[in-house]
């Protein structure tokens, strides 16, 4: 259930085109006519029927590869048809259809970045191709480009007034910046033309729930969950946003089961990729179990390029303030902010695999890490991110697992950590609904969530007395009932003076590109709704309580 637009946007059935030279090109024509027909006429069933056949009697044309990775595209072997799809580029380099295809299944696999360049390949081809546009902006989202994307997505509605795959990505984008009536508009719009188009129903129940009306948010969501069509992910999506319903009328043990379901069908379809023994809490355990050894992390390496701006490292964990803190500090006019982007990848992958390559960061010497400060550089501005400012920050809550590289690359870097009640934390991971990766994973049940969680402090207790870099901690509590005082003395250990526009929150949410689950919430404006959340679901918490329990008590909060 995608509105990419009609088969023949993925198929070139202009002509049966050039059968490969080692086959009777004149005797293939009829089969290949033939195919086109039944392709033509919509009854893509047959169309797929006759390409298997001829795909297994050794006729290899680039409308027959497509037809059959439809047909594996339908039952969910996505791997496979890329594969053909591949094959079918061999054979017709710069095919718009087949570009286009492999575009799609590169989205639905979730590997963005190979979308976003096959998409752009087809757009090189036809740069008036509506669909791409479309499609290109659907990539652009899934790497949070979110600007990018509206863009694209706009580009495409001039190109081709009221294509749904654009409608529907504009209406996610209004929603995740809680312009709650854009999106109803552009969704509904989206579901007239196709009931039950799954991302238009999210964006139009999360605009019914926000605007006050739950029963019609329920409602369609339960005509969404009736549906045999929509993905995993989908359903997952569709029953987190029935439990938000859920929660908003105080029925806490409905919906801790509808999160809970949620979640599971997250789990089973993601298990393959970062189930057992390939999440992070293992690899945090295991850093933490090095430094238990007191390092010496002091270098001479200077994180302020000559050239380029004071360097400042947000973290702490997911759903602790970061977004927060972030829009606030992005109001400041020296600062330029990045949100989530795997700037630390390329070292990373060099020296936090294992013990033996926290050993060779220990160890190595400044030019043997300069390429990797190097490579952080370009991958920030490959970004977007603007380096003429004084103050630039990188906001990843995760990044605190990668405090070593951080501390060895760049030792006079500021770190701002965010903090807020490990309960709340841990219990808003759950029941929030994030892009999953490995370190996301755990985040789908309550014990991966606080294991996650002690983890992770673990690490930064046994780092923090050894890193030399300059830090500075933010209550999320304070933060929201003393704003003034808290963004004025955090501007103060930037080296910034107070700026009023600092507290315009709400507008910049609105208008800015926030791709976390926050962003919705902050165009709301400064408020402390979310302090104490995890109190209303204290019976279902109990299990993971004693695990958060040292930190609730390390970090001052009131135990009960």
């Amino acid at each position: 259930m995608t509105s990419t637009g009609p088969y023949q946007i993925r198929l070139n059935l202009a002509g049966p085109g050039p059968a490969p030279p080692i086959r009777d090109a004149e005797a293939d024509r009829p089969t290949l006519r033939a195919i086109q027909t039944k392709a033509r006429a919509g009854e893509m069933g047959q169309a797929i029927t006759l390409s298997e056949a001829a795909l297994g009697s050794g006729l290899e044309h680039p409308m027959v590869l497509n037809l059959v990775a439809i047909g594996l595209e339908n039952q969910g072997r996505l791997d496979e048809a890329q594969d053909l799809l591949r094959r079918a580029l061999d054979l017709a380099p710069g095919d718009l259809g087949v570009l286009n295809a492999l575009g799609i299944g590169a989205l639905r696999l979730e590997r963005f970045a190979d979308a976003l360049g096959y998409f752009e390949t087809a757009l090189g081809v036809q740069p008036n191709f509506a669909a791409g546009h479309a499609n290109r902006g659907s990539a652009l989202l899934g790497l949070s480009r979110v600007a990018e994307a509206e863009a694209s997505l706009r580009r495409a509605l001039e190109l081709q007034p009221g294509h749904l795959a654009a409608l529907s990505g504009l209406a996610a984008i209004a929603s995740r910046r809680g312009d709650h009536a854009a999106a109803r508009t552009f969704g509904e719009t989206v579901l007239r033309a196709e009931p039950n188009h799954p991302d238009s129903t999210i964006s139009v129940a999360t605009a019914e729930l926000a605007l006050g009306a739950p029963d019609a948010a329920e409602q369609r969501l339960h005509r969404l969950l009736a549906d045999p069509r929509p993905t995993a992910v989908d359903r997952a999506t569709a029953m987190g946003l029935l439990a938000d319903v859920l929660d908003s009328r105080g029925q806490t043990t409905e919906a801790f089961g509808a999160y809970s379901q949620s979640n599971d069908l997250l789990r089973a379809h993601y298990a393959g990729r970062f189930g057992a023994g390939k999440g992070a809490s293992a690899a945090t355990l295991r850093m933490a179990g090095y430094y238990e050894t007191p390092r010496s992390f002091s270098m001479p390496a200077q994180s302020k390029r000559p050239d380029g701006p004071a360097l400042v490292f947000l973290m702490g964990f997911p759903r602790s303030g970061t977004t927060l803190l972030e829009t606030i500090l992005g109001g400041h006019e020296a600062v330029e902010t990045l949100e989530e982007r795997e700037t630390l990848i390329d070292a990373t992958r060099a020296f936090l695999g294992d013990n033996a390559g926290l050993d060779r960061l220990m160890n190595a010497g400044d030019s043997h890490l300069e390429p990797y400060r190097e490579a952080y550089w370009t991958r920030v501005r490959e970004a977007g991110a603007r380096l003429d400012r004084p103050v630039f920050i990188d906001k990843a809550p995760l990044n605190t697992l990668k405090l070593p590289l951080i501390a060895r690359l760049f030792p006079d870097a500021r770190i701002l950590f965010s903090r807020r009640d490990p309960r709340d934390v841990v219990w808003s991971c759950f029941r929030r609904r994030f892009q999953i990766n490995s370190q996301m994973y755990p985040l789908l049940t309550l014990e991966g969530a606080a294991g996650l969680y002690a983890a992770a402090m673990r690490l930064d207790g046994l780092l923090e007395p050894m890193l030399p870099n300059p830090r500075r901690l933010v209550r999320h509590e304070r933060l929201v009932v003393d704003f003034e005082s808290e963004v004025e003395e955090t501007l103060e250990f930037l080296g910034l003076n107070w700026r009023p526009e600092v507290a315009d929150v709400a507008a910049r949410a609105g208008a800015g590109s926030i791709a976390t689950p926050s962003g919705a919430q902050i165009s709301r404006g400064l408020n402390a709704e979310g302090v104490g959340q995890w109190r209303r679901y204290r019976n279902q918490m109990a299990p993971v309580l004693p695990v958060l329990r040292p930190w609730v008590d390390r970090f001052g909060y009131e135990p009960n």
